[in-house]
């Protein structure tokens, strides 16, 4: 199939998959990734290709949507990419992607390497953090009924990856237990430069939430 129809089919079945989804992981997260993925892409020597499927692709199912169930996104897409006759070689990356892009709890041990999926993985954190990330984190916060922050409970450090996924803590404790810790994990140049600006977004965020908290402004 011709690449530009695959991509136009690829999209309509995202769309289609996610149609109910939460806020935070609905079509319009994977359309920011994809763009944020064609943007670091144009400085890296990439398949296109597999950076534009595995960006529409990464979340089709994601696990925390689906009881943990870690297999069901990248079965998902193998049955999909299969059914347009995508080559083999190219449906085993991307779903390489969809196994390896995940934070985890910041275990970040890959089984599987590639620039596609680091340009990837950096497009994915980059939408977790900044105004689009606060955002993100409170509507899932909401979705899950989390309390905004409580100062007696302090955020858990190094988790493993079953505590990162059963975590229950205030949203606020979500900043420091992911979204200030994705700067420093970035893989590529044009990502750290991006993150390094929302980062710091967040950090004024932060300030101004803990001073009207304390009702010094």
């Amino acid at each position: 199939m011709e690449q530009t129809a695959l991509i136009i089919k690829t999209i309509a079945f995202v769309k289609q998959k996610l149609e109910n989804a939460e806020g935070g992981h609905d079509w319009f997260h994977i359309e920011r990734v994809y763009k944020n993925s064609l943007l670091i892409a144009n400085d890296e020597k990439c398949e296109l290709l597999v950076v534009q499927l595995g960006a529409l692709l990464h979340d089709i199912a994601d696990s925390k949507f689906h009881n943990g169930d870690e297999t069901i996104g990248p079965k998902l897409a193998q049955t999909f990419l299969e059914s347009e006759n995508v080559a083999q070689e190219t449906i085993f990356h991307v779903i390489k992607i969809i196994e390896n892009i995940s934070f985890k709890g910041g275990n970040t041990d890959k089984n599987f390497t590639s620039i596609e999926l680091d340009i990837v993985q950096d497009a994915d954190r980059l939408d977790a953090i900044g105004a689009i990330g606060i955002a993100r984190t409170f509507n899932y916060g909401g979705f899950k009924n989390r309390t905004l922050y409580d100062p007696n409970i302090a955020p858990l450090t190094n988790m493993s990856k079953e505590v990162y996924k059963n975590n229950s803590s205030p949203t606020i404790n979500h900043f420091y237990e992911k979204l200030l810790l994705l700067k420093d994990k970035m893989n590529t140049e044009t990502g750290k430069k991006i993150a390094a600006k929302r980062h710091q977004f967040m950090e004024h965020f932060l300030s101004q939430f803990y001073a009207e908290w304390e009702g010094e402004l």
